[in-house]
C-alpha cells in the first residue's frame, strides 16, 4: 500500500531526510512512510486485520533503533500498525494531520480493520484520544493525557503555557468530546498528580473507565514499561480482551518492580511513616532480595525501636 504525500500535506515535506533511515525504508517496505507537514509523519504497515494506531515522538523512536514501539507489538502477531509522529511538543495540532485524518476517513481507511486500538501517552494520549473520532468503535488507552491546553478550559494547568499558542478548539480539539465514538476508553493516570488527575476527570463518560494507579509519578508509560505491562496490556486490547480487571491483573507486576517500590518507599520516608515504609521494606527485601531495602529496614527498625516500637511478626 502507498500514499501520496502531496495529496496529506498539501506540498512534499522539505525535511523528509531528517527522519530516521530506518523509518523510511521500513515504512516503504511494509506499508508507506508519510511525512505530514514540517514536524510530523505517519508510519504505517500494512499486515493483518487488526490496526495499532499509536501515537510517539521522534525522540523516543530515536531511541528504539528508529522505529515504533507499535511495530514490535503489532508485527510479531500478524496485526497491522499506524503509528503518527511528533517532531517536538507539538501535541499533534497541525493542519497536515488533520488533513492526513480526514484522507482516512474519506477513504474508509479503518473500515477494513476488524478492530482498532489507539494508544497514546502525555501529549501523545491528547491525541489518541483526539483523533479517534475518525474510527469510531475503536478502542482508545490514553496514559496520563491532556484532555486541552486551552486556557478558557484548563488554565489550571500551567506545565505547558508556551504551548497555548497552539489553538485547541478548532479540529479534533477537545480529547473528551472527539472520544465519544469510542467503543471503550480507558485513561491511566497517578491520581496523586493533580494536575493529571484533573484532565482525567474531564475524560469521565460511560463509555470511559478511568484507572488510577497510585504512586506511578510523572512517568507512568515508562513506569509501566518497566514493570512488563504495556507491551501485554496493548495485546489484550489488540486481541479484544482488555477489561479493567485484566489490567489490575497485569498490575500486580509492580510488587516486583524496584523502581516501584523504591518510589514507595521515599513517598513514605516523606510522609514519615515508618512502620509502613518498615513493612514495605521487609517485604521488598524478601522477595526481591535486594540490599538497598534490607539497608534502609534495619534503619527504620531502629528508628522503631527507640519509639517503643516493633514490627509484627511476619507470615511464613
Amino acid at each position: 500500500m502507498r500514499f501520496d504525500t502531496a495529496t496529506a500535506t498539501g506540498h512534499p515535506d522539505p525535511e523528509v531526510a531528517a527522519w530516521p533511515e530506518a523509518l523510511v525504508s521500513t515504512g516503504d517496505d511494509l506499508g508507506y512512510f508519510a511525512p505530514l507537514g514540517q514536524r510530523h509523519a505517519a508510519f504505517f504497515a500494512d499486515d493483518g486485520p487488526v490496526l495499532l494506531v499509536s501515537f510517539e515522538t521522534a525522540a523516543a523512536i530515536g531511541a528504539n533503533g528508529g522505529l515504533p514501539h507499535a511495530l514490535a507489538v503489532a508485527q510479531p502477531n500478524g496485526w497491522s500498525c499506524l503509528t503518527l509522529i511528533a517532531s517536538g511538543a507539538t501535541w499533534f495540532r497541525d493542519p497536515a494531520v488533520f488533513a492526513y485524518f480526514d484522507r482516512l476517513i474519506e477513504d474508509a481507511f479503518f473500515e477494513d480493520f476488524d478492530r482498532v486500538v489507539f494508544y497514546g501517552a502525555g501529549m501523545a494520549g491528547y491525541a489518541a484520544a483526539a483523533y479517534s473520532v475518525a474510527a469510531p468503535g475503536a478502542m482508545v488507552i490514553a496514559v496520563q493525557p491532556q484532555a486541552t491546553l486551552d486556557p478558557r478550559v484548563a488554565g489550571w494547568d500551567g506545565r505547558f503555557r508556551r504551548m497555548r499558542r497552539l489553538s485547541f478548539t478548532d479540529r479534533y480539539g477537545f480529547a473528551p468530546d472527539m472520544i465519544e465514538g469510542a467503543g471503550d476508553g480507558m485513561v491511566i493516570f497517578d491520581p496523586e498528580q493533580r494536575l493529571d488527575a484533573m484532565h482525567a476527570a474531564l475524560f469521565r463518560r460511560p463509555f470511559v473507565t478511568l484507572l488510577p494507579c497510585p504512586n506511578l509519578g510523572n512517568g507512568i508509560e515508562a513506569a509501566l514499561r518497566d514493570m512488563g505491562v504495556l507491551d501485554p496490556m496493548l495485546r489484550l486490547a489488540l486481541e479484544g480482551r482488555l477489561e479493567p480487571a485484566a489490567f489490575w491483573r497485569l498490575y500486580r507486576a509492580r510488587r516486583n518492580s524496584v523502581p516501584y517500590l523504591s518510589g514507595l518507599m521515599a513517598r513514605l520516608d516523606e510522609a514519615r511513616r515508618p512502620l509502613l515504609n518498615a513493612l514495605l521494606c521487609r517485604h521488598a527485601a524478601r522477595r526481591l532480595n535486594d540490599r538497598r531495602f534490607r539497608y534502609r529496614l534495619i534503619q527504620l527498625e531502629q528508628e522503631l525501636a527507640a519509639q517503643g516500637r516493633s514490627l509484627p511478626v511476619a507470615r511464613s
